[in-house]
């Protein structure tokens, strides 16, 4: 099992910056990568950013290029989403995702879910 423990939404105003944090803990093991999804009002969950466990490659959807880094902590065993010149179409519940195989297979294990407004 590995656990998932996000923290940091919060409402801001467009322009303004927010740090998601995702705790990684459990049996992380094989785990491959972490990633971070978010979905909006009447939206489908959709992909933001991942990082990989082993190596930290960093991707990202176009959407948030060049405005969010996500990045890693490994003393602290932490993901971090950083936000940067938040617009108000990236208000959403922002999902933390680890992908960890077993037996050969990948499991996806979620976090709960952290609200980020953003106001114009």
């Amino acid at each position: 099992q590995v656990h998932l423990v996000e923290s940091g939404g919060g409402s801001v105003q467009a322009g303004d910056s927010l740090r998601l944090s995702c705790a990684v803990s459990g049996d992380a093991f094989n785990v491959q990568a972490v990633a971070w999804f978010r979905q909006g009002p009447g939206k489908e969950r959709e992909y933001v950013a991942r990082i990989t466990w082993i190596g930290f490659n960093t991707y990202y959807a176009n959407s948030v290029k060049g405005r969010f880094t996500i990045s890693r902590d490994n003393a602290k065993n932490t993901v971090y989403l950083q936000m940067n010149s938040l617009k108000p179409k990236d208000t959403a519940v922002y999902y933390c995702e680890a992908v960890r195989r077993e037996w050969g297979t990948p499991k996806d294990y979620w976090g709960q879910g952290a609200q980020v407004t953003v106001s114009s």
